[in-house]
């Protein structure tokens, strides 16, 4: 008959177990190739650079730099389709058409999280980021920032009613913005579509009451509140905001407004003088992506798949998404970076530029950015132009419309501008100076609204007879559109010609009783209004 163990026997025999387990696994650990494997999968997990919601920056390589991958952070857009497309979904694989056809690996990463994202990028976990044209000041301002010498890349394309102002009851134009409470996310391109649509009314950033938010979602979510009158947000919230605010609007988009907001990948000039051919195979690889994708219905629907699975949507709210964009080709790189000299269209410095100076009035920049031709790398799309060539790489061409017509005439406006031009007495013929007024204050707004028609209306004082003025003011309006339209590049149709004569004086100077009234009502109005 077996002894029955005691309760202490047990004890020292555990204790045994354990101990033989604990030194097992330390031999293992310490002297077995194994043990150092498992170490090292340890301290790649422990160490691992990780997005916003906690997930790891890499899916691929634990957090460790391939040197022959390119890591590319991205947001929630609809522009993207092209590069994963190309590249046979975000993650690197050995189907990616930059592997096959170029030799390197391209990871694509969701990021909605700037911030996050540019503290990442100034540590090296990104080679590529995404911004716009415009807020790029905000990047290669700030001395930290600047030290890594960022420098836009590629422009992948302009926002087509992806950006919206929306406006709540009774605001039936721009120029009823004036005084109103707009909630707009701070800093960001928001910032921009508001500052390049009030300069389309005649008004300035000043002249409204900017209530900051964070970002475009929680600036939908304050227009549902009582606490302002307007807001500039993203599709779809201009749809559904309004639709949860009795007598709201959309008051314009980037469909209208349609050379704004511009979106560029940046890298620094570190990653460029490394990964040169990297990138330059990458811009490549990006622009013959799209016209593929531009080129056939299954593509699209592709690219669409794999944006859905990397940004968590349906593919059908993912081809809603790329509705709301207009991708940029080769061509388009080309003018948007000056180097098509005949272009006269809105370019990457028109939009950098201006919103250096601003950012400086708005108090989010300490000083003007340094010049675009210094901020920009132009080798990848002048290295890729060779291989480009044809109608599928073509620019966008210029915008068409219908000739104009009574509707147009009366048509309500989308934003209105009154500019004085002088002219000799009696006469329509453009000055140097006239000239110089119309390109200072109000060229921008032609190209920027690429996709509305302007209605050009000349009035003049009540010196002469009615019918006199009438037919002298229609020549002025017509003289302004000949001048915007040649100098410029715009369709002719694109202009409305209007001549008032004497008949809609300025407010308070109907009688014109003073040289002070008669000179403000000697003036050519800029009437932005739907196509």
């Amino acid at each position: 008959m077996a002894a029955k163990l005691t309760r202490f026997s047990k004890l020292l025999i555990t204790l045994v177990i354990l101990g033989v387990i604990f030194f097992g696994v330390r031999y293992v650990l310490n002297n077995t190739q194994l043990g150092k494997d498992l170490q090292d999968q340890a301290q790649k997990v422990e160490g691992e650079a990780k997005t916003s919601d906690g997930k790891p920056i890499s899916s691929t390589t634990g957090g460790k730099r391939d040197p022959n991958t390119l890591r590319v952070q991205l947001v929630t857009w609809g522009g993207y389709a092209p590069g994963l497309y190309f590249n046979e979904g975000a993650s690197a694989n050995s189907n990616s058409r930059f592997y096959k056809d170029y030799g390197f690996n391209v990871e694509f990463i969701l990021e909605n999280d700037l911030m996050t994202a540019l503290n990442a990028w100034m540590a090296g976990e990104y080679d590529i980021m995404v911004q716009t044209a415009d807020a790029f000041p905000l990047y290669t301002g700030p001395k930290d920032i600047n030290e890594l010498g960022p420098k836009a890349i590629m422009q992948v394309d302009w926002s087509r009613g992806g950006d919206a102002i929306i406006a709540k009851r009774g605001i039936n134009s721009v120029n009823d913005l004036k005084g109103k409470r707009i909630a707009v996310a701070v800093p960001s391109p928001a910032q921009t579509l508001l500052t390049s649509s009030l300069e389309a009314a005649g008004l300035k950033y000043s002249d409204v009451n900017v209530i900051k938010t964070s970002d475009n979602l929680k600036a939908a979510e304050l227009f549902r509140s009582n606490d302002v009158d307007a807001a500039v947000v993203w599709s779809p919230d201009d749809i559904l905001a309004t639709r949860d605010v009795p007598g709201s609007k959309i008051l314009l988009t980037t469909r209208e407004q349609s050379h704004i907001i511009a979106d560029i990948m940046f890298a620094s000039q570190s990653t460029i003088n490394d990964k040169r051919e990297m990138i330059n195979g990458f811009y490549e690889g990006w622009m013959k992506g799209l016209a593929e994708v531009r080129a056939n219905k299954s593509n699209k629907e592709k690219s669409a798949k794999y944006m859905a699975e990397l940004f968590g949507l349906t593919t059908e709210d993912a081809l809603g998404i790329m509705d709301n964009v207009y991708w940029t080709s080769h061509g388009d790189n080309l003018n948007f970076f000056g180097l098509n000299p005949d272009y006269k269209g809105m370019k990457g410095d028109d939009l950098y530029s201006k919103m250096s100076k601003k950012f400086v009035e708005t108090g989010d920049l300490e000083s003007s950015a340094p010049p675009f031709r210094s901020v920009i790398y132009t080798g990848a799309v002048q290295s890729a132009d060779a291989n480009l060539k044809g109608q599928a790489y073509a620019a966008e061409g210029r915008k068409t419309f219908a000739p104009a017509t009574s509707a147009d005439v009366k048509a309500p406006a989308i934003a209105a501008k009154p500019i004085s031009i002088n002219f000799e007495t009696g006469q329509f013929t453009l000055s140097e100076n006239a000239k110089t007024i119309i390109d200072l204050q109000f060229a921008d707004v032609a190209k920027t609204f690429g996709n509305v028609k302007i209605r050009v209306e000349g009035n003049t004082d009540n010196v002469g007879s009615r019918k006199s003025n009438m037919a002298l003011s229609e020549k002025r309006a017509k003289a302004v559109a000949d001048y915007l339209k040649t100098e410029y590049g715009l369709d002719g149709n694109k202009f409305v010609i209007v001549g008032n004569g004497p008949d809609k004086p300025v407010q308070g100077c109907e009688s014109n009783a003073s040289a002070e009234c008669k000179a403000k009502n000697r003036r050519t109005e800029f009437v932005l209004i739907g196509n």
